[in-house]
């Protein structure tokens, strides 16, 4: 008797773990009420004003789309965004990588330096974790993982417009070429220095630095020693204005400045009047180049008191092409949001569409070149009209 009775109670305990364990795999099949989006940026140091908007952005998108109200597979979630300042550092992009990971985020976006977001791509590769990176550098895309998604278009395009427009906006015959020891400065540099060599142009003086360098003395001095024309550089806007103003020191502006997309910024604008013209090429179109640019820009200066620094329009859009991807594959697994995006052309409410090729480049990315005014930034050209 007692023994029939433990057997039934034995039964009803299994009964009662096998419902448990089932109830517990559907839970795990749900979504989360609360999906962690990793944003992983420069936010201290000489590229806190860029990795700051580009937080931002994210942060615009994901308060509407909570407003808004998301829903997967019936239920509403929310989405919370995990910020880590990687410090425009390849070893401390690796720790934060894994601190996201350990967070529990279902996708980042980051890097904004390419050494940065090379070094952390295999740590997210391994979690089947998304990487959406504004990062231009080829190699980047080159690793073969299926987790790397570049927002914008790379740096074979942009050496190319590098070189190109100096040659036909230049009458220079005597260049210098100033990298900024990065993976990004130094191949953006040498697909620069392929361009002008290929159009006859004399290289007086090439350059590697660090991206830490703020005295530019010396180095003005060997520029106005080789009666350099025009200067190609691919170090920070916070550098290339002391390069500028060390020039201005020894009374030698009459030289031209083109530099990479790091220049491109509102603080760069420092630098106009301290050369005969300062010039940036860039894969970060201005916001104002979209039609729906404006209410944007709108929507970011009264939240944020400031005008964009760089490219807080990219990963706005990033955002929502990543709820777009969460939403449409009614799942937020890691696994699965790669997967939806590497399908995916999705609505970008500012830059109009996002969408990858098998290795994860943009396939809507685009050069500009800009000069800089009083005023900002002018467009002078874009590769989509050349």
């Amino acid at each position: 008797m007692s023994t029939h009775h433990s057997r039934r109670g034995a039964i009803s305990l299994l009964a009662l773990g096998l419902a448990s364990s089932g109830a517990l795999l559907q839970g795990c099949d749900s979504a989360p009420s609360t999906i962690k989006i990793g944003v992983a940026q420069p936010l201290t140091g000489g590229l806190a004003a860029l990795g700051q908007d580009l937080l931002n952005g994210v942060n615009l998108a994901v308060e509407e789309l909570n407003k808004e109200g998301v829903r997967v597979k019936g239920k509403s979630v929310k989405f919370e965004v995990i910020a880590v300042d990687d410090r425009a550092n390849a070893d401390t992009g690796r720790e934060v990588a894994r601190q996201l990971v350990d967070a529990g985020v279902v996708a980042v976006i980051g890097h904004l330096n390419s050494g940065v977001s090379i070094a952390a791509a295999p740590i997210y590769a391994e979690h089947n974790i998304a990487q959406m990176a504004i990062s231009t550098n080829p190699k980047y895309t080159s690793l073969g993982l299926s987790t790397t998604f570049r927002l914008v278009a790379n740096d074979t395009l942009q050496a190319k417009a590098i070189g190109s427009y100096s040659v036909t906006k230049f009458r220079s015959t005597k260049f210098a070429v100033i990298d900024d020891g990065t993976p990004y400065g130094k191949d953006l540099a040498a697909g620069a220095i392929q361009e002008l060599t290929g159009a006859k142009k004399e290289i007086v003086i090439h350059a590697s630095l660090d991206d830490k360098t703020r005295a530019f003395d010396e180095l003005a001095g060997k520029l106005k020693a080789g009666g350099v024309e025009a200067i190609v550089t691919t170090l920070n806007d916070f550098q290339t204005v002391a390069l500028l103003q060390a020039l201005a020191k020894i009374s030698y502006t009459d030289v031209y400045l083109l530099g990479g997309d790091t220049i491109k910024t509102t603080d760069m604008l420092k630098g106009v009047g301290l050369g005969k013209g300062l010039y940036a090429t860039s894969p970060i179109l201005e916001a104002k180049e979209f039609a729906a640019g404006g209410a944007f820009l709108e929507k970011y200066r009264a939240k944020y008191k400031i005008a964009p620094a760089y490219a807080g329009h990219y990963t706005y859009d990033a955002m929502y092409v990543l709820a777009a991807a969460i939403r449409r594959t009614e799942s937020a697994k890691p696994a699965d949001i790669v997967q939806a995006l590497r399908k995916i052309d999705g609505y970008a409410p500012v830059t109009g569409s996002m969408k990858w090729d098998a290795r994860g480049e943009q396939r809507y990315g685009v050069i500009g070149v800009y000069a800089a005014t009083e005023k900002g930034w002018e467009s002078q050209v874009r590769s989509d009209t050349w």
